[in-house]
């Protein structure tokens, strides 16, 4: 449907173009006003409009569609061991260098001591 009428508009617009660029005949005299421009200016006048409207009906519609929404999976928490077990000393061993197995504390970078959690 749009297609269709997208063709006719290019023919009609073709067509008007090409009936404007024909020749005419020279007229010499016979005006009673000479500098008479109003023709001009409504031949201007309605090129302008249609020019408007085959431009707009032949223009494509754009719709700019918000980009879509991430959404991540939720990280997955597997919590620390339970203080005392064995679980619990091989991970504070590996995870602060400073950490004490016999009182479960580690010197933090704040100079302080820290129960390991």
């Amino acid at each position: 449907m749009r297609t269709t009428f997208k063709t006719i508009a290019a023919a009609g617009l073709a067509l008007v173009l090409g009936a404007a660029s024909l020749p005419s005949d020279a007229n010499a005299g016979g005006y009673h006003y000479r500098h008479y421009h109003g023709g001009a200016a409504a031949a201007g006048i309605l090129g302008f409009a249609t020019g408007a409207i085959l431009g707009s009906a032949l223009a494509q519609p754009r719709y700019y569609a918000p980009p879509p929404v991430a959404y991540y999976p939720q990280p997955v928490y597997y919590g620390a061991p339970a203080p005392w077990t064995p679980a619990w000393y091989a991970y504070c061993a590996s995870k602060y260098r400073s950490f004490n197995p016999s009182t479960g504390y580690f010197l933090g970078y704040d100079g302080r001591y820290h129960f390991c959690r």
